[in-house]
């Protein structure tokens, strides 16, 4: 079921309506009366220019729960003149598809056209995804399929090159405030809220539709004209909603893309903000830990040295102290890395160290840095012409250790930043030292 809902042609309070979900009793009549989705159905929408030149392509409305996908495929179907066929990806099976086929097969012959809107099209295995190619290909269906999950990862490369993938959006703070405003109008009634609560109520649908009505709906069901929730009040009556967050798939690595970019972007408050959120949704904290510490070493490396000491000792305090007082640790670790000096030097050289050896294999190192534990191999020319680098005057020896095949390279650039700068003052020297020593060798 969608969620951007209108009063339409069931917007009155009548009592018949009154066992009916408010989401349902405010559902659109037409497409212009959805809230939100602009960037499909405004002027200039994708949707609206599909509509207009007279052929709509069967599509995957890919997005959160409660943003209209289901709403929105109806009203296509009534928008361009389609019979409208619903089944869930839940409840059916082959059988059930081959019905529908069936049925959208004697329609055509009857000149009647049939959008067929699947819900959860992702739970569908491939198999099954396959059968939909023919009656796509042959005209028999144009296929709406809504899934909550990335088609990327989710359905099959050649279903996806038949649809056009339409991105629905979570509904903006506005947008729900509309629907708000729209269940007073049908129930003739304010939400007794301060407007504290009623931000807090806004916050607690994250964005979906059909969760503000809900909720909503029960407020206006347990108050009376009398009554006045805050925030305390609102929460203790509808309890906590928990935010739209499976940690197996598109949620979990979208906020920690979110975290980790941030944390490179050496925005702090926008860390803390995205750290925040995957903690409330209930993430791992020893996740959290883990790319805190790879963030340490990929983003700011040894402009910071102390970055991966603050991150291992973040985790360290979360395994002695638990959650919730370990949380502080990581958020603390979290404002270390993004206020940090940032440098990816090591990382850049450490990939670049790792193509050369995949490109030459194994070449033989200098005999002079190899070990002579035996009189064979110290006869063999091991460990010949080696220079202990503590015997030189300057500790420095300035010898020859990549393998002759592949000659001198440079991996590591370290960056005018952080201790980098310092790191790069030693470096600068020993090349001086090196070319200085190669000189006196001719």
């Amino acid at each position: 079921m969608g969620d951007l809902f209108s009063p339409g042609s069931n917007g009155d309070a009548s009592e018949d309506d009154g066992s009916r979900p408010l989401a349902d009793r405010l559902r659109p009549g037409s497409l212009d009366e959805v809230i939100g989705q602009k960037h499909l159905l405004g002027p200039e929408g994708s949707l609206r220019r599909m509509i207009a030149s007279g052929r709509l392509g069967s599509l995957i409305l890919w997005g959160p729960p409660g943003t209209g996908k289901t709403t929105v495929a109806r009203l296509l179907a009534d928008e361009v003149g389609f019979q409208f066929q619903q089944i869930s990806a839940v409840f059916s099976g082959v059988a059930d598809l081959k019905k529908v086929f069936e049925t959208a097969r004697f329609s055509r012959r009857t000149g009647q056209r049939t959008l067929l809107f699947v819900d959860e099209i992702h739970r569908f295995n491939r198999a099954q995804q396959d059968g939909f190619l023919p009656v796509m290909e042959d005209g028999t269906v144009v296929l709406v399929g809504a899934t909550t999950e990335n088609p990327s990862f989710e359905l099959n490369a050649a279903l996806l090159s038949r649809a056009q993938v339409l991105r629905f959006e979570s509904l903006a703070t506005e947008d729900l405030e509309d629907l708000l405003k729209r269940a007073e109008t049908l129930f003739e009634r304010e939400l007794p809220l301060t407007e504290e609560a009623r931000l807090s109520l806004i916050g607690l649908a994250d964005g979906d539709g059909r969760a503000v009505l809900g909720l909503a709906e029960e407020v206006l069901a347990a108050t009376t004209d009398e009554q006045t929730l805050d925030h305390e009040g609102l929460v203790a009556l509808v309890q906590r909603r928990a935010p739209v967050y499976d940690k197996a798939q598109d949620g979990h690595y979208n906020l920690i893309s979110a975290l980790h970019k941030t944390v490179r972007g050496s925005d702090v408050d926008a860390a803390l903000y995205y750290f925040s959120r995957m903690i409330d949704a209930g993430e791992d904290p020893m996740f959290m830990a883990r790319r805190l510490i790879r963030m340490a070493v990929e983003d700011i490396g040894l402009a910071d040295p102390d970055a991966l000491v603050q991150t291992m000792a973040a985790r360290d305090a979360y395994q002695m102290l638990g959650s919730p007082e370990g949380e502080l640790a990581l958020a603390q670790a979290v404002v270390y890395l993004a206020s940090a000096p940032k440098s990816n030097a090591v990382y850049t050289a450490f990939k670049s160290a790792s193509a050369l050896v995949k490109k030459t294999g194994s070449p033989q190192p200098p005999m002079a840095i190899l070990n002579a534990p035996t009189k064979l191999m110290k006869g063999e020319g091991y460990g010949q012409g080696y220079i202990y680098d503590h015997d030189t005057p300057e500790g420095f020896s300035g010898q020859q250790y990549f393998p002759e095949k592949i000659g001198r390279q440079e991996f590591y650039s370290p960056l005018e930043r952080g201790f980098e700068r310092e790191i790069k003052k030693r470096l600068d020297y020993f090349t001086r030292l090196r070319s200085k020593k190669a000189q006196q060798d001719e």
